[in-house]
């Protein structure tokens, strides 16, 4: 939101400065983002006359003016413009000057041999406008020498303002003003609400036909208007907040709009048939809109229509061929209250966004649809004549009074400022709230702009932010004597962990949106939640899985030329019962770039995905040597087949899932190559004991393990994850670890049958195993490798 300084002064009486506003503003919420004089850009420019006009000895296209800038000297200017003649009288750019339009520094300098002390400027050269056909051409009395800046009346500053989404009542000027004559800076000018007397019925019927998102249309005709240029001072007001003065009616409807946070619109007659109507769109309908666009619509948003079509996405933006133009002579205005949430689902569907939708879906003024309707009629008579018409008012705004039990104390219980009662009144009153005392209580009545107000803490608030939060004295919380006790939750110790672990081991953190597509989520089962009012409809969806943002992270960084991608991200997964919390990896592109030593660059695989899995379980505390390996679950087209699999503990406790994904599935997010990934399920993983440590002090043996190679014959149907957990507790006491270290199939195999071969090492206790109990010992393990279906290979 924009203002000028000038034009606050329209609505704030006061000695102040922008300094004062700023601060001002700053102090009671709203942050200013930025302060704009366009006298600065300016500076160094002056109006001008040209003595005379000569040809340039050297250059055709050139002519070499004497100028009179003011200071009695006249300059010599090197010009190419067709219109610069003696006696023009335009704006000249002095030596040291900056040109707005490409920042370049004006000097002295030869233009063909002739020396040119500046520069005749066009409107495109100081960003005034569009035109470049020649330099600017002022009025003849137009007072030579003075800066051009004074002169254009460019010396307002505008400040830009961030104003809330629960703040529409600050989406005008007034609204502004309102809110800094109640911290103190000035007064505020009483609202001039003109008496307009309807010399006749409208000449075009209008109802709402949907009373559910347009409960109140009111509108009048106004008859034989001149539609021309708006006057100066409206025009500067505009483009100073960067709005393109385009005629005098639309100018009228964008000031009132920007002046008083009210959208209107203003319809050219002679291109309506029939009656305007607010009514549901019909599925299919389709509009164009004054931005030049078509708009498919449906049956769920509502449009200002006639008996022939239709003319406005309502609240929204209005359609091109009903607009005004220098032929209107006949206007129809619209003044209509739109229900916020429908205006705002409708801009997400059309992905649409316009200053009128950014005010009524935060929710407009129910109760000043008569005030704006004659004010935005005053503006048209005064401005382009023309007899105005009564006023037709269709449907019942939402406008009753509501009130707010409120307790002045609480401004120092829940604010943390004690404010005297009658402060807090002078407050609530300067904003527009009524204050009714009760019995040590109040009953605070809520003005009709401030949709925002729901209960006794909103009140609070007001008194707070316009006394100023920074009264709030600094209070250090209580503490126990002596050292600190640790405030991490097991939870979040664990993530702890879990975020070094997989930066230590080269993965990259990243965050991403919590909310995704429906197309994004749909491969991963479907969204369990959706927003109601959602930012845009890419951000409507609560995920369920972390790995959407990480494969459009990915599709990022491919385009930007990544070749090895290592991202990770700890967030939560949103499914039906609960939220999950997760930790996600992604790897895509080269593990390793080529080099003379290992010739060709290597990609990611599944393996390199168990790898981190079983690491980063291990950092978590798991028990990842019993951990089984088992088929993926099939959600979707989410793994690809044969080269993914779950980690588990036990049949049913998933902890993680690991492998490549499906390549359907990168596709569609427009990642190249194979793509691998891992999802370590947080909550999914076994608490740790309740008191004790988990496992005893590690004491070195005193004794050297022994090590014993077995080759069994498995069918091929048997992981070599089974067959190496039955052999681990196949005698818990004397062998402690167990690996794989060859698989063959082939020659000398029996056919359906494949070799597994694995190191078993042996760890005697107080003495060295004997000769008879390494038998014994492998005779148990033989035994536990044909429950599982593995014999021992001859």
């Amino acid at each position: 939101m924009k203002i000028t300084l000038d034009w606050l002064r329209e609505h704030l009486d006061g000695d102040y400065s922008v300094a004062d506003v700023v601060a001002t503003l700053n102090r009671i919420g709203h942050e200013v983002e930025g302060v704009e004089n366009p006298a600065e850009k300016l500076a160094g420019f002056r109006v001008a006359k040209v003595l005379t006009a000569e040809k340039h000895p050297q250059a055709d296209k050139l002519q070499v003016l004497t100028v009179d800038s003011g200071d009695g000297v006249p300059l010599t200017v090197v010009c190419g413009a067709p219109n610069a003649r003696a006696g023009l009288i335009g704006v000249l750019g002095l030596p040291g000057a900056v040109v707005p339009a490409n920042g370049m520094e004006l000097e002295v300098a030869a233009v063909r041999g002739v020396e040119s002390n500046g520069m005749m400027c066009s409107t495109r050269e100081l960003e005034l406008g569009d035109d470049h056909d020649g330099i600017i051409e002022l009025p003849d009395d137009a007072p030579v020498g003075t800066p051009f800046a004074d002169y254009a009346g460019a010396s307002d500053p505008v400040v830009d303002i961030s104003i809330t989404p629960n703040r529409q009542d600050c989406m005008g000027v007034r609204g502004i003003a309102r809110d800094l004559a109640a911290a103190g800076l000035g007064a505020l000018k009483p609202l001039e609400v003109p008496t307009i007397i309807g010399t006749s019925a409208p000449a075009t019927e209008i109802r709402t036909d949907d009373v559910e998102a347009c409960p109140a249309f009111f509108g009048r005709t106004i008859g034989g208007v001149t539609n021309g240029t708006a006057p100066e001072w409206m025009r500067r007001r505009l483009e100073a907040v960067g709005q393109r003065s385009i005629s005098a009616l639309v100018d009228i409807s964008n000031y009132v709009m920007f002046d008083l946070g009210r959208p209107n619109h203003i319809y050219d007659r002679a291109k309506l048939t029939g009656a305007l109507v607010a009514r549901r769109a019909r599925d299919g309908e389709t509009v164009t809109a004054l931005n030049g666009k078509d708009y498919v619509l449906t049956d769920t948003m509502t449009v200002i229509a006639d008996e022939r079509e239709v003319h406005d996405i309502a609240g929204i933006m209005g359609g091109e061929h009903s607009g005004c133009s220098e032929t209107t002579t006949d206007v129809l205005i619209e003044i209509a209250y739109f229900t916020p949430e429908r205006i705002a689902l409708t801009g997400q569907a059309l992905g649409l966004t316009s200053d009128a939708r950014s005010r009524f879906e935060r929710g407009v003024d129910p109760a000043f649809l008569d005030d704006a309707t004659a004010i935005v009629t005053a503006h048209i008579l005064n401005i382009c004549g023309g007899n105005p018409s009564t006023v037709t008012r269709a449907g019942t705004p939402p406008a009753e009074v509501r009130t707010i039990d409120y307790d002045p104390a609480l401004s120092a219980t829940l604010g943390g400022i004690a404010i005297a009662p009658e402060r807090q009144k002078d407050i609530l009153a300067a904003l527009g709230f009524g204050v009714i005392e009760q019995g040590g209580r109040w009953l605070v009545s809520v003005p009709s702009w401030r949709r925002d107000m729901d209960g006794a803490p909103d009140v609070v608030e007001e008194v707070t932010r316009i006394t100023g939060f920074d009264a709030i004295a600094s209070v250090p919380l209580s503490r126990a004597d002596g050292v600190a006790k640790p405030t991490a939750t097991p939870e979040q110790l664990t993530e702890r962990r879990l975020r070094r672990g997989a930066a230590a081991a080269g993965f990259h953190e990243a965050v991403t949106w919590s909310f995704i597509s429906e197309a994004d989520a749909a491969p991963f089962g479907g969204g369990a939640w959706s927003l109601a009012n959602p930012i845009s409809e890419d951000l409507k969806v609560m995920r369920p899985s972390l790995l959407p943002g990480l494969l459009g992270a990915a599709a990022r960084n491919q385009n930007r030329g990544a070749e090895s991608i290592r991202l990770f991200e700890i967030g939560r997964r949103y499914l039906t019962g609960a939220e999950h919390p997760t930790l996600a990896i992604l790897m895509a592109g080269n593990k390793r770039a080529r080099g003379w030593q290992a010739g060709k660059a290597a990609p990611f695989d599944a393996f390199d995905a168990k790898t981190a899995a079983l690491a980063l379980l291990e950092a978590a505390g798991a028990p990842a040597d019993r951990l089984q390996v088992m088929e993926a679950v099939a959600i979707g087209n989410i793994w690809h087949p044969g080269q993914s699999a779950t980690l588990r503990l036990g049949p049913k406790a998933v902890l993680a899932e690991f492998g490549a994904l499906h390549p359907a599935l990168t596709r569609a997010f427009d990642v190249d190559g194979p793509v691998i990934a891992v999802q370590i399920f947080l909550d999914a993983l076994p608490a740790k004991r309740a008191s004790g440590p988990a496992r005893a002090a590690f004491a070195p043996p005193a004794l050297q393990s022994v090590r014993r190679d077995f080759a069994f014959l498995a069918p091929t149907g048997l992981t070599a994850a089974e067959l190496v957990r039955a052999i681990r507790g196949a005698d818990k006491a004397a062998i402690v670890d167990a690996r794989l270290f060859d698989r063959f199939a082939g020659s000398g195999v029996p056919e359906g049958q494949v070799s597994l071969a694995v190191e078993v090492e042996l760890q005697p206790a107080e003495k060295s195993f004997t000769d008879a109990e390494l038998k014994a010992i492998a005779d148990k393990l033989v035994a536990a490798a044909a429950k599982v279906g593995a014999t021992l290979r001859g």
